[in-house]
């Protein structure tokens, strides 16, 4: 049996016999996974500097967890309602908030971290081409509508970018940052 006519329900390996799917059950993810939250890295952040949707930036806080990253977020009045709201996890994630976001972005570059923007821009890294983070890491995430503001683009040190086949501009929030996070999790 060829490759595409397989049943969705079989895998086919590479020699073309056919194979069951089992999942993993409850208990045996339970046995390979963290069992707490564990403390802060400090390696890979993502940064929604400018959110939109307090709803993506829960998605996002999920999306951390499963690649080992935080979040950065400004001191919004509704953000920290939207995180709880968001956070189905049943530990917190880690959260830092960054008070001004151009001051905050400009110390982490002092500081040596690399600062990447996820943007649409000239000469922007393909996130295919985008190598894992070697060392602290600030994955910059715009407004949803705007992008990153250009007061901002002189403190990225690159940009990526997601290509993009259909007739939207750009993905949401939450969508976007975690491509970016797996791969520079090394997870893709």
């Amino acid at each position: 049996m060829s490759r595409r006519t397989a049943p969705r329900s079989a895998a086919v390996d590479v020699s073309g016999d056919q194979r069951a799917v089992r999942t993993r059950t409850r208990n045996e993810l339970r046995a390979i996974r963290r069992r707490r939250s564990r403390p802060c890295l400090g390696h890979l952040i993502a940064a929604p500097l400018w959110p939109l949707h307090g709803a993506n930036l829960g998605t996002l806080a999920r999306t951390c967890d499963a690649v080992g990253a935080c979040l950065a977020v400004p001191p919004l009045p509704w953000i920290p309602e939207a995180l709880a709201r968001g956070n189905t996890l049943r530990e917190p994630v880690c959260v830092h908030v960054t008070g001004d976001p151009l001051r905050w972005l400009s110390a982490e570059r002092s500081g040596g971290a690399r600062i990447l923007g996820v943007e649409l821009a000239e000469g922007a890294i393909r996130l295919g081409d985008l190598p894992a983070a070697r060392r602290r890491t600030v994955a910059v995430l715009g407004h949803e509508q705007y992008g990153i503001p250009p007061e901002a683009l002189p403190l990225l040190d690159a940009a990526v970018e997601i290509p993009m086949a259909g007739i939207g501009h750009s993905l949401n929030v939450a969508v976007a940052g975690s491509m970016v996070l797996y791969r520079l999790a090394g997870l893709l």
